[in-house]
C-alpha cells in the first residue's frame, strides 16, 4: 500500500475509538452529505441522494402494491388550524418554527412550518370525503418536514429532513387498524429484504406513542454501537383528528359518521441505519439492492496493453450495464490502489478488476466489499457470476446483522440485573414490565434506556416487573437509543 493509500484509510476514525466520529467521517468522506450554513441543516450530495432515491423507489413500489397513491400538500399550516388538535400540538410545539412576517408585512395569522401533516391533510380530507363511497382514501406524500433541533447529526438528527408520510382514512376501526399493521409490515419487509437490516416489530408504550395517536407501532433496529434506532412508525389515529377536523361521511345506513385514520412514515434516518448497521473501518458497506452502483470496474492500465485494457473495460461496461448498475473508473490521475480504497469507502458491493494478465487469461477478478474476498471469474460466465454474488452479499449482510442483533440481546429478571447489563453491555435487554408508565419513566431516569416497543413476538410470558415487583404484562426490550 502506498503512502497516499495509507493516509486515505487513516482519514476515517476507527469505530472502536469513537463510533460517533466514525459515522461523521464516513458521511463526509464518502460524499453523502455536508454541513450547511443553516443551523441544524445538511446539504445532501449526489452519492447520498442516490441512496435516498433507492429507498424511495423501493418503498414507493411496495406502497403502490397496497393501493396507495402519491399526492402533495402545503408545508404551511395556519395557527388556528394547527391548534385544533390539542394533544398533537402539545407534542410538537417545542420543535415547530413559525412564519410571522413576509417582507415588511406582519402576517395576521402565524403559519407553522409542518413538523408532520396530519392537520393540513385532514383539513383537505374533510372537503373530499362526503360519503362511504369515497372511502378508503389511501395517500402518501414524499416531502420535507422541519423540527427544530439543538444538535446536528447528518441523516439522524437535523432541523429539516426528508421523509414519506402516509395518511389514510377509513370507514371503520377494523379497516384502519388493518391498514396500520399492513404498513408496518411493509416497513419490516423493506428493511429486512432491501436494506438487509433485521428489525423488531411491535407496539409502542403509551409514553412513547405519537402525539394524538390511539396506538403507535414501530420497527426497531440495532446499530453496531449497541444503540437502538426507531426505523419506522405506523399510527392508528382513531377518529380523534376526524372529529376535530370534521372528516365525516354519510354511511350506507343513512347515519353520518367520522372516519378512522392512520399515518405512517420513514425518513432518511434509514440512510443512517444503513451506515451504522453495515459500515466498517474502511467506510460504507451497501446492500446490493440499495447500492446506487453495484459493480465498479477498475482497469489496471499500466504498460503497452493500456488501450486493450480500456477497450475491454468499455465492452464489459456496455455488456453488464443493461442488467446491473455499473460504473467504470478510468481516471488516470489515481493509482489502482487509491481507487480500490475510494470505492471501498463508498461501499460499492463488488469491484471488478481487469488488467493485462486478466486479458491474457480471459478472466476478470471480482472483489467483495463486505469480506474482501477475491475470486477470478471467466469472462464468459461473468453476468451469471455477478448475479449470484450480489445475491450472496445481500443475504450475507442480513445474516451478519441478524447474528449481531441476537448476540447483543440479553435478558434481565430484576432491576439490578437490568441496570448492570445496560451499563456493561450494548444492545437490547429484555425484561418483564408491568405496563405502568411510572415504572417505565423511572427506569429511563435511572438507566437512560427506554422501552423500544412491545414486540409482537414475546420472548417470555411470565415474571414480575423489574421496577415495582407486580406481575408483568409484557417482556420488552430496553435500550439506549438515537
Amino acid at each position: 500500500m502506498s503512502r497516499d493509500e495509507k493516509e486515505f484509510v487513516k482519514a476515517i476514525t476507527p469505530q472502536s475509538q469513537d463510533f460517533s466520529q466514525w459515522y461523521v467521517d464516513v458521511v463526509i468522506r464518502a460524499e453523502l452529505a455536508d454541513y450547511a450554513p443553516v443551523r441544524g441543516c445538511i446539504a445532501v450530495r449526489p452519492q447520498g441522494y442516490a441512496i435516498w432515491e433507492g429507498i424511495q423507489s423501493g418503498l414507493d413500489r411496495r406502497f403502490k402494491q397496497t393501493g396507495v397513491m402519491n399526492a402533495y400538500f402545503p408545508m404551511f399550516i395556519p395557527e388556528s388550524l394547527f391548534k385544533k388538535e390539542a394533544e398533537h400540538v402539545e407534542g410538537f410545539s417545542p420543535e415547530v418554527p413559525w412564519v410571522t412576517q413576509v417582507g415588511d408585512e406582519l402576517l395576521t395569522e402565524r403559519l407553522a412550518i409542518r413538523p408532520t401533516s396530519e392537520i393540513i391533510i385532514g383539513s383537505m380530507y374533510s372537503k373530499w370525503i362526503q360519503s362511504y363511497r369515497d372511502l378508503p382514501v389511501l395517500i402518501n406524500q414524499w416531502c420535507n418536514v422541519v423540527r427544530w433541533e439543538k444538535a446536528t447529526r447528518p441523516f439522524m438528527r437535523t432541523t429539516e429532513f426528508l421523509w414519506q408520510e402516509g395518511h389514510t382514512a377509513h370507514r371503520d376501526e377494523k379497516e384502519a387498524r388493518d391498514r396500520t399493521l399492513l404498513m408496518l409490515d411493509v416497513y419490516k419487509r423493506f428493511y429486512e429484504e432491501d436494506l438487509a437490516i433485521p428489525v423488531i416489530a411491535g407496539r409502542k408504550s403509551e409514553s412513547e406513542k405519537f402525539a394524538g395517536a390511539v396506538d403507535t407501532y414501530s420497527v426497531e433496529a440495532l446499530m453496531r454501537d449497541g444503540r437502538a434506532l426507531q426505523a419506522g412508525t405506523s399510527h392508528y389515529l382513531g377518529s380523534g383528528f376526524a372529529e376535530v377536523l370534521d372528516i365525516g361521511f354519510l354511511d350506507s345506513d343513512g347515519r353520518r359518521k367520522f372516519c378512522h385514520q392512520t399515518s405512517w412514515g420513514v425518513s432518511w434516518r434509514s440512510i443512517g441505519a444503513i451506515i451504522m448497521v453495515h459500515g466498517d473501518d474502511r467506510g460504507l458497506v451497501l446492500p446490493p439492492k440499495i447500492a446506487p452502483t453495484q459493480v465498479v470496474i477498475v482497469p489496471i492500465m499500466g504498460g503497452p496493453q493500456k488501450d486493450a485494457v480500456l477497450a475491454r473495460t468499455s465492452e464489459l461496461e456496455e455488456m453488464l450495464g443493461s442488467r446491473f448498475r455499473v460504473k467504470a473508473d478510468r481516471r488516470e490521475e489515481y493509482s489502482p490502489g487509491w481507487k480500490f480504497n475510494d470505492w471501498e469507502l463508498r461501499g460499492v458491493p463488488i469491484r471488478l478488476e481487469i488488467g493485462p494478465r486478466d486479458l491474457k487469461a480471459g478472466q476478470v477478478v471480482l472483489v467483495r466489499r463486505d469480506t474482501g474476498e477475491k475470486r477470478p471469474v471467466p469472462a464468459a460466465g461473468l453476468p451469471a457470476a455477478l448475479a449470484d454474488l450480489l445475491d450472496e452479499i445481500q443475504h450475507s449482510l442480513f445474516d451478519r446483522a441478524k447474528a449481531f442483533l441476537e448476540e447483543n440481546s440479553f435478558v434481565a429478571h430484576d432491576a439490578g440485573e437490568l441496570a448492570s447489563t445496560l451499563a456493561e453491555k450494548r444492545g437490547f435487554v429484555y425484561a418483564p414490565w408491568c405496563g405502568d408508565k411510572q415504572c417505565e419513566q423511572a427506569i429511563k431516569a435511572e438507566t437512560g434506556a427506554t422501552v423500544r416497543n412491545i414486540p409482537f413476538d414475546h420472548r417470555v410470558t411470565s415474571g414480575v416487573c423489574v421496577k415495582c415487583g407486580r406481575e408483568a404484562e409484557h417482556w420488552v426490550p430496553f435500550a439506549r437509543a438515537y
